[in-house]
């Protein structure tokens, strides 16, 4: 742990874009093996090393919005617009929670799928509902969690859980084929 610990502050965005890289892709690997029911890939190869590089973007992007919605949630703080409960601890890790996916999760989701539009060449925002969902059944509890740990894990949760989402989402729409 404390080798990963110590590459993780020594190199915040290259671990943050590594890590996103490899387990959201994997994620996206499981859900499509799961739903066809035999390993596959769920794009040809060259738009999947190109989801590769969305990926690692997108862990770029969740790094800077971590960061950003921290100090936004201890602006609020500071200013008496949230309750000093919430500054430490689990309200802490619940506020940062709530507040990350209101404010930063939707826009953060469209920015991925469009990711994936431009990609796999398509177009529209279909499926995206049930997307945003996520953010109050899955996000919102996961990142209670993830922020209630030191700051140098936070990013390497997040990857684990697209990942766990991945696994999630996979085994749905393979009782859905069935």
């Amino acid at each position: 742990m404390v080798p990963y610990r110590l590459w993780v502050q020594a190199h915040p965005l290259l671990s943050a874009a590594c890590q996103f890289a490899v387990l959201g892709t994997l994620g996206e690997l499981v859900a499509a093996s799961l739903k066809a029911r035999r390993p596959t890939l769920p794009c040809t190869p060259l738009q999947l090393a190109a989801k590769v590089l969305a990926w690692a973007l997108l862990g770029l992007v969740i790094k800077a919005g971590f960061t950003g919605m921290k100090g936004f949630t201890r602006a609020l703080l500071d200013h008496h617009l949230l309750p000093a409960t919430l500054g430490s601890g689990w309200g802490w890790a619940l506020a940062l929670s709530t507040l990350t996916n209101v404010f930063f999760g939707p826009q953060m989701m469209l920015f991925h799928r469009l990711e994936d539009n431009l990609i796999l060449g398509r177009r529209g925002f279909d499926g995206m509902a049930p997307a945003l969902r996520t953010l109050l059944w899955f996000w919102s509890p996961a990142h209670t969690l993830t922020f209630s740990l030191p700051a140098e894990l936070q990013v390497g949760l997040a990857a684990i859980w697209s990942l766990a989402l991945g696994l999630i989402l996979g085994l749905a729409g393979a009782r859905r084929a069935a």
